[in-house]
């Protein structure tokens, strides 16, 4: 066995939260087929893996995925041997670039593939590969309430409007918390990234300010204001802010530890249903299952700010970006083998793993889809 694990970012890998809940399960399906309009369970979908081959594989991206990754590899090439898997944390930019153009066999991302990617390379796809969530941390010497923060306040936070956290519109929405005099310091990715694109995707859609003037994307011309940071990976942000007193910054859920661990902690966020809601596994999972059936075939959707009631606005789905066309059948058959091993519920999708980095397993129906892009890897 080989595993070679490049260091793109630092992490924690050791997250469970206390509220881990069994999720979609695999139901059945009823049909009404008989003419007796007797229903009859149609047996759940059998995810196998196939064997592959000696060969090498690459994988690259997001550094909110890398965690998961770290968990997996060990797992997947301790029962085939004959696979050299090579991972890295290198932010969801580079996986979808280095996908794109043959550098890595996958590419990891948190955001889906834009038109003009696709345009570019039409035969890449986004393949859902398991559900996250991201955290909107920051760090005030003293304070561990979970603050109430929507995504005006936000926009106006890294729009330079408001600058200290004890401002009005802070105030209000959270009028029993004691807030200091302190300068706010807003934390961004520097580095082209899917926390980036899912961040400004809740900003864009609570504030149409900032979705006139800034919009979203994994990059974005960020607002030149006073109090701002540039930091490199879901690592830099947290050691970033955990060494910056003020700070907001937004970081993926499998980082918890160590946003804990640094003296931060994370917003309550307004949803779509006008609800504060705090971020776990379960709130995660009423987002998500209010999405599961309008999930396209290709995986492409947003769950962001949707109106679900009691789920949390920033969720979505881990992607493996991949190109169709390998370079060859050998690579191909690797490939497919290693993502039917991450997506399998009793394997990679299982609780076992995803509950390290508090992800969840993908419902039955997208798991399916998922399962029938990856066929089409050649």
């Amino acid at each position: 066995m080989k595993v070679n694990i490049r260091r793109g970012a630092r992490v924690s890998t050791s997250l469970t939260l206390a509220a881990t809940i069994a999720l979609f399960g695999a139901a059945s399906v009823s049909s009404a087929a008989t003419k007796h309009h007797t229903k009859k369970k149609v047996a759940a979908p059998t995810f196998k893996v196939e064997t592959p081959p000696t060969a090498s594989v690459t994988e690259t991206g997001s550094t909110l995925l890398y965690p998961l990754w770290n968990i997996w590899a060990p797992a997947y090439t301790s029962k085939y041997h004959q696979v050299n898997l090579t991972t890295g944390g290198t932010g969801s930019g580079t996986g979808i670039a280095d996908a794109a153009s043959g550098t890595v066999n996958i590419g990891s991302s948190d955001a889906y593939l834009s038109p003009s990617v696709l345009s570019a390379t039409p035969t890449l796809m986004n393949i859902p590969l398991a559900i996250s969530v991201q955290l909107i941390a920051y760090n005030i010497p003293g304070l561990h309430a979970h603050l109430k923060l929507n995504g005006t306040v936000l926009s106006g936070i890294y729009r330079g409007n408001i600058t200290n956290w004890n401002d009005s519109a802070i105030q209000s929405l959270n009028p029993s918390v004691t807030l200091p005099n302190l300068p706010i310091v807003a934390l961004h990715r520097s580095d082209g990234s899917g926390d980036t694109f899912l961040f400004t995707q809740y900003l864009s859609r609570q504030d149409a300010a900032w979705s006139s003037s800034v919009a979203y994307g994994t990059t974005v011309s960020w607002p030149t204001i006073s109090n701002s940071l540039g930091e490199n990976g879901n690592g830099g942000m947290v050691s970033g802010c955990g060494a910056t007193p003020g700070c907001v910054a937004y970081v993926g859920i499998s980082f918890l530890t160590s946003v804990l661990g640094g003296g931060m902690t994370y917003a309550s966020l307004l949803n779509g249903d006008h609800q504060y809601v705090l971020p776990s596994q379960a709130t995660a999972a009423v987002q998500a299952a209010g999405y599961a059936k309008i999930t396209p075939a290709n995986g492409t959707i947003s769950m962001i700010n949707g109106r679900v009631k009691g789920g949390y606005p920033i969720v979505n789905y881990e992607y493996g970006i991949v190109n169709k066309s390998q370079s060859s059948s050998t690579t191909a058959k690797a490939v497919r083998s290693l993502l039917e091993w991450c997506i399998n519920p009793k394997l990679g999708n299982s609780p076992r793993f995803l509950n390290q980095v508090s992800f969840l397993p993908l419902p039955t129906k997208v798991a399916v889809a998922s399962l029938k892009q990856i066929q089409k890897i050649q």
